[in-house]
């Protein structure tokens, strides 16, 4: 049974971000289809990885997450699924670097993806 929020009259309150280049609404309750989630958790690796290269030792989490991305045994996480179980402390890193376009970009991945 298909089933679709706004068929009961509800309305996202999800905006565009002009930052992000979203062009149209899109409500993940109605379809994923047209949501880039591969693509947003790999903007948002890319964001945390630039992190790590400019932050190095002094953040021990940047170790342990980049860890966790590759490794020794069993399947690699996808960046997704990885992102998920962290997000507390990457908004945290994010939070402290100032970086207010990974931070929005990490919402948006958390609102429509996660």
């Amino acid at each position: 049974m298909k089933f679709a929020f706004r068929e009961l009259g509800m309305k996202s309150n999800r905006e565009p971000t002009a930052e992000i280049n979203c062009q149209q609404q899109i409500d993940r309750y109605t379809t994923f289809h047209g949501i880039d989630c591969a693509g947003n958790a790999r903007r948002v690796m890319e964001f945390i990885e630039n992190n790590a290269m400019t932050d190095g030792d002094a953040h021990p989490f940047l170790a342990y997450f980049l860890a966790k991305r590759t490794p020794r045994s069993g399947p690699a996480p996808d960046d997704l699924f990885l992102i998920h179980s962290n997000l507390n402390q990457i908004r945290e890193l994010f939070e402290e670097s100032g970086n207010a376009q990974a931070l929005e970009l990490l919402f948006q991945l958390e609102e429509e993806c996660c």
